[in-house]
């Protein structure tokens, strides 16, 4: 409880002199101290590498990847130093217009509601505090772990008459909401494994909370898209046209198809800007707690072979074990050039493979892995990876200490169960 006063009361401190200060000020120091933070902070830098270069659809060359992670870092902290602003703000078309709101809000007056599906793109408070200044509406919103901060952020969310629910309150007041001809804000661009759609996201299977949907098909409520840029010093708010679900089809059927056609138009806006998205979360992780022990829980999998022969060939059937371990992550393997063309060429569903004739090809560039498995026996590649956007090296001798068994004495495909599964 005073930790928790303590850290409100120094955050509020610092916060205080930026709400005097003009917009474009605080977007210039943003700016700055957010490249800080991208050197000073890897695990900022290194997930937002890492997803970058994922993200197929956007085709970024390794330079943009990393000028787009930085912008996306500098996007985050002006986000964050706009609070205080925001708080005292009582004329919010200073700051945000609506390009569009003509179709929404004619559905608002006769007499039906509407949902408002958006995400985490340049600062996403202004979404709900622009809405709420012209149309009655309610948002999700995750509470944070300080109930100081979090009584702030909602006062200054809820200052134009909107009402924040939390997620467990969700459906029922959802769906009380669109009774009373209210929009609904449903912030929806985070990773949810649990109880989410896969859907095709930025070109990588992604989880997706399938409510907006549900929502629509048990309401017939219209689902509109709705994206913010920032350009300027000021903010432009737009709305994609209605999208319906089909209540004629079945429910298992349309909802998955009408979450891929609103996540396809979130993603084009994406695409447009990607600096302005937050690339900072986990929005591709693919398991549940309970599996895969925490601290190997990573979407990006690499595993590095030796180019001794008799040494990549024990462990292959590892290999195979570890995709088994990492069944939906992006799985890639690094092999000597030898194994592509050797009867002994493993059968892996959906593996990337990469192969090297050198020690030199070894050390490419490689924003995309999470987690790498350096079977290399070279320790120099253990330290290329952590500078580039690994958060977890291990080696064979690693992995065996971890076990705490007598070396050899169980299979390596035995021990990787036992090191990194919660049942092992």
């Amino acid at each position: 409880m005073i930790s928790e006063v303590l850290s409100y009361g120094a955050m509020r401190t610092l916060l205080w002199p930026l709400s005097w200060l003009p917009y474009r000020m605080i977007h210039a120091l943003g700016k700055g101290l957010g490249t800080l933070i991208y050197y000073m902070y890897p695990k900022f830098r290194k997930r937002a590498l890492s997803n970058l270069a994922l993200a197929s659809s956007l085709k970024l060359s390794l330079d943009q990847i990393v000028a787009t992670a930085k912008g996306s870092l500098q996007n985050v902290t002006i986000t964050c130093l706009e609070y205080a602003k925001l708080a005292r703000e009582k004329e919010i078309s200073r700051i945000v217009t609506c390009e569009n709101p003509e179709e929404a809000f004619s559905f608002l007056k006769q007499g039906k509601g509407v949902i408002f599906f958006c995400g985490h793109q340049a600062n996403w408070e202004l979404l709900f505090l622009e809405g709420t200044s012209r149309m009655p509406g309610v948002a999700i919103g995750r509470p944070t772990k300080n109930k100081f901060l979090y009584r702030w952020v909602i006062k200054m969310r809820e200052k134009f008459g909107g009402k924040i629910i939390e997620p467990h309150h969700a459906v029922k007041e959802g769906l009380r909401a669109l009774k009373k001809n209210n929009f609904l804000g449903i912030v929806g661009d985070q990773g949810m494994p649990k109880g989410g759609v896969a859907s095709n996201f930025l070109g990588r299977s992604a989880y997706t909370s399938p409510l907006p949907a549900i929502l629509a098909y048990r309401t017939g409520a219209p689902v509109f898209v709705a994206t913010v840029r920032r350009r300027k010093g000021r903010y432009t708010i737009h709305y994609s046209a209605p999208l319906y679900a089909d209540s004629s089809q079945d429910m298992e059927t349309e909802v998955p198809r009408l979450m891929q056609e609103t996540l396809r138009l979130f993603e084009a806006s994406i695409m447009e800007i990607p600096s302005q998205w937050l690339w900072q979360h986990n929005r591709w992780k693919q398991q549940l707690p309970g599996t895969v022990k925490r601290i190997y829980r990573y979407d990006a999998v690499c595993v590095v072979l030796p180019s001794n022969k008799s040494q990549w060939k024990d462990l292959l059937p590892a290999v195979e074990s570890l995709r088994k371990i990492y069944p939906t992550e992006y799985f890639t393997v690094v092999a000597p050039a030898e194994l592509e063309n050797s009867p002994e060429f493993p059968e892996l569903p959906d593996v990337h493979w990469r192969f090297y004739k050198n020690k030199q090809e070894l050390f490419l560039t490689d924003y995309a892995s999470k987690i790498v498995f350096n079977f290399s026996g070279f320790a120099s590649l253990s330290r290329h990876y952590y500078r580039h956007s690994a958060f977890k090296i291990l080696t064979l001798d690693e992995i065996w200490r971890l076990g705490k068994v007598v070396r050899d004495s169980l299979s390596l495909s035995e021990l990787f169960y036992k090191v990194l599964y919660h049942a092992g």
